[in-house]
C-alpha cells in the first residue's frame, strides 16, 4: 500500500503476545471496520495464544485461535502510528518511543481464572474504543 493511502496504524505490545496485545489487536480491527489497522507483537512471544484468551474473546464473538505470538520488529513499529505498551515496561523490553507511546497498566491475564480474564478483556475493549475515537479524530502523531 503507498503511503497516501496508508490506514491508521496502531501496534499493540506486550511480552508474550498470547493475551493482553492479542486481544486489542482483535478489538481494535473488528471495532475500526476497515478505518484503522492493528498489529500485535511481543517481546518475548510465547509459543501459543492463552487458550483461556482464546475463550474469553469467543465469548464476545471474536476468533482469535487462529492467531500466533510475533516477535516485535522495527518494521513493525517504524508502520505504527501509535505504540501501546501493556505492562512489559517493568521488564524493560519496550521498543523505543520514537512515535507516540501509550502505557496501558493492565494485569497480566496469564494463569488467571476466566472469569478475571474477563475483566481485563473488558477494559481492553474499553481502552480500544477510547484509541480508536483519538485515531479516527486525528488525535494522534503525523509522521
Amino acid at each position: 500500500m503507498n503511503k497516501t493511502t496508508k490506514l491508521p496504524t496502531a501496534l499493540f505490545v506486550c511480552v508474550h503476545n498470547a493475551g493482553r496485545s492479542q486481544m486489542a489487536e482483535a478489538f481494535f480491527n473488528r471495532l475500526a471496520k476497515g478505518k484503522a489497522n492493528a498489529l500485535s507483537a511481543g517481546t518475548a512471544p510465547a509459543d501459543a495464544i492463552d487458550p483461556t484468551m482464546v475463550e474469553a474473546m469467543r465469548e464476545v464473538g471474536i476468533d482469535i485461535s487462529g492467531n500466533k505470538p510475533k516477535a516485535l520488529t522495527p518494521d513493525m513499529v517504524g508502520q505504527a502510528d501509535v505504540v501501546v505498551t501493556m505492562g512489559c515496561g517493568a521488564e524493560g523490553v519496550c521498543p523505543a518511543t520514537f512515535v507516540e507511546t501509550e502505557e496501558w497498566g493492565l494485569a497480566d491475564p496469564r494463569g488467571k481464572p476466566l472469569p478475571e480474564v474477563r475483566t481485563i478483556r473488558d477494559e481492553i475493549r474499553a481502552r480500544v474504543v477510547e484509541l480508536l475515537n483519538k485515531v479516527e479524530h486525528g488525535n494522534r502523531s503525523t509522521r
